[in-house]
């Protein structure tokens, strides 16, 4: 329950700290002294929009911060879901700057505001006479249904295979569709990778054949220069080698007078061996250089080919065209593997289209089976609050077995006719404002006695309503506390009669500005307010008696 409600800088209010009581708490004031906006300031708590240009004062935030004793409504979970502290008494704080930005808290800890909203969900529920047209909706009548059977935790299990079929049948979609794309292009991807089967590239061959090509495109040239070099090292009487082997002898013979003799001796011996061994490569490379105009233009056409395919693909090196090899092979296994992939899927979406149906087909039966009593609930509740010969009758037509969605299989539209002799229609079409308020009234407190919530607000349901009919709704509001917390914002005496908590709500124009505040009446001051209720601003003494028996 909503213990505790602090609003700070919001539209007419400045600063409200308000208690409330379990069991009925009833507000009333006069039209525009601000009880909208306490139901507005609470609203955004559970996660609505702000706007920073409603604020009492636009320089300073706006803070709203909601106590809520929330034992025993088996909330743990979503504090362990979400990763929060589970507290008996819960903090909601919601703070919206005077730039608009808004931050969100529970117990403290920062959360995102689809997260406060969700909790607050399951904290309050706020029900006025313009959210009694949600009682049209598909979706909230088979809400009511599936909670007034119980089917919360089936439906769960539906929704969970239901997003299972629907992403695997999105899966195989995709692929379908990416298998067409893929066929048309096949041809030519085949084309591509022929060409490099064709080509048989090979790392590094580029690089090699360059080399072998300036080889031998200047093979003439690099004969005459090393038969050249051969020949001045050795072939010739002056040859170098020549020399050396005449230096090498002469240092013998005075090795024997020098200190040092012995190791140049040493050195011009080794160089001589070294000279030796270059002039036999030189002869090998000369000998093995050859004029070769067939390999010429076998390796030019070679070359004309891994130059065509990089021009082709916008690469530069052989290693780049055998990744887009690799690739071309990838995509063509792909699309050969894509009918497997189909098949899988195919028999995947089978499986879980027949599971779907199955489940749905029990939720249906399931749905089937409350709404006898439902009818007979709702009818007998709208007894009580002045629409004795009021019917509601709930059409479930089970679809075809390709027509489910996230709620089922279901076909579901609740029938209302308000009198004697007139057939169940569509309740848009044959319901006033104040009979489907009343309507949602008795479903709510049907819906009560099946599931633990602990607050719920109405705003001004009593619209179109007074006298006996005012009293037997004020009937239903005071049962439906002995089960949760009720706050009812009214302006009928018969319904603020019933609460056991009583707050008035009023304009202060005492400062400069004027800011809507609220205090909770004692007996004597709630005798007067509901006799102002009953008839006027400066009640006599048969409203006040009036009054004091509707209290009584």
């Amino acid at each position: 329950m909503l213990s505790r409600l602090i609003i700070r800088n919001y539209a007419l209010i400045e600063d409200l700290d308000i208690s409330f009581s379990k069991g009925l708490n009833i507000l009333t004031g006069e039209t525009g002294a601000g009880k909208s906006i306490i139901l507005g300031a609470l609203s955004l708590l559970l996660g609505n929009r702000a706007e920073s240009r409603y604020f009492y004062n636009q320089q300073k935030k706006c803070v709203i911060e909601g106590c809520f004793k929330i034992q025993g409504y088996d909330l743990a979970e979503f504090f362990t879901a979400h990763e929060l502290d589970y507290e008996s008494e819960t903090l909601l704080r919601r703070e919206i700057s005077a730039e608009g930005k808004s931050r969100a808290f529970i117990n403290d800890t920062p959360v995102t505001l689809n997260v406060l909203k969700t909790l607050g969900e399951l904290l309050i529920d706020i029900h006025s006479q313009h959210a009694s047209f949600e009682i049209n909706d598909e979706a909230f009548q088979i809400l009511v249904i599936d909670l007034l059977a119980a089917n919360q935790a089936l439906l769960k299990t539906y929704q969970k295979e239901f997003k299972n079929y629907k992403e695997v049948n999105s899966r195989l979609e995709f692929v379908k569709k990416e298998s067409l794309r893929a066929k048309s292009e096949l041809d030519y991807l085949q084309y591509q990778f022929d060409e490099f089967e064709k080509a048989n590239l090979l790392v590094n061959e580029q690089e090699n054949l360059e080399v072998e090509l300036k080889a031998l495109v200047h093979a003439e040239e690099i004969k005459r220069h090393l038969l050249l070099a051969s020949n001045f090292l050795d072939d010739a009487d002056q040859s170098v080698i020549a020399k050396l082997k005449e230096s090498y002898s002469q240092v013998q013979q005075a090795e024997k007078y020098l200190s040092v003799g012995e190791t140049l001796s040493e050195r011009l011996k080794s160089t001589l061996i070294e000279l030796k061994d270059i002039v036999s490569e030189i002869e090998t490379l000369e000998e093995g250089t050859i004029v070769n105009e067939a390999r010429s233009v076998e390796v030019n056409a070679r070359l004309s080919i891994i130059y065509g395919l990089q021009k082709k693909h916008q690469v530069n090196s052989v290693a780049e065209l055998l990744a887009i090899q690799e690739l071309l092979s990838d995509k063509i296994n792909s699309i050969s593997n894509t009918e497997e992939e189909i098949a899988n899927l195919e028999n995947q979406v089978n499986e879980l289209h027949n599971q779907v149906v199955e489940i749905s087909e029990t939720l249906s039966a399931s749905r089937n089976e409350i709404i006898p009593y439902i009818e007979q609930k709702v009818q007998e509740g709208l007894g009580h609050v002045g629409m004795p010969n009021s019917v509601l009758k709930i059409q479930n037509i089970l679809l075809d077995e390709d027509k489910f969605n996230y709620l089922g299989r279901n076909k579901v539209q609740f029938l209302f006719s308000a009198n004697k002799g007139q057939n169940p229609a569509p309740m848009s079409k044959v319901a006033s404002g104040g009979e489907l308020s009343r309507l949602m009234l008795t479903i709510k407190s049907l819906l009560s006695r099946h599931i633990a919530l602990p607050s719920i607000i109405f705003d001004e349901i009593d619209s179109g309503i007074s006298g006996e009919v005012a009293l037997q709704v004020g009937n239903v509001i005071e049962n439906l506390s002995e089960s949760m917390q009720v706050i009812a914002i009214t302006h009928l005496p018969q319904i603020a009669s019933k609460g056991e908590s009583h707050y008035w709500v009023y304009k202060d124009d005492q400062t400069d500005i004027t800011h809507t505040n609220i205090r909770k009446l004692n007996q004597d001051e709630r005798v007067i307010e509901i006799a102002k209720m009953l008839s006027g601003e400066n009640p006599g003494e048969a409203a006040l008696q009036h009054a004091q028996e509707l209290l009584n």
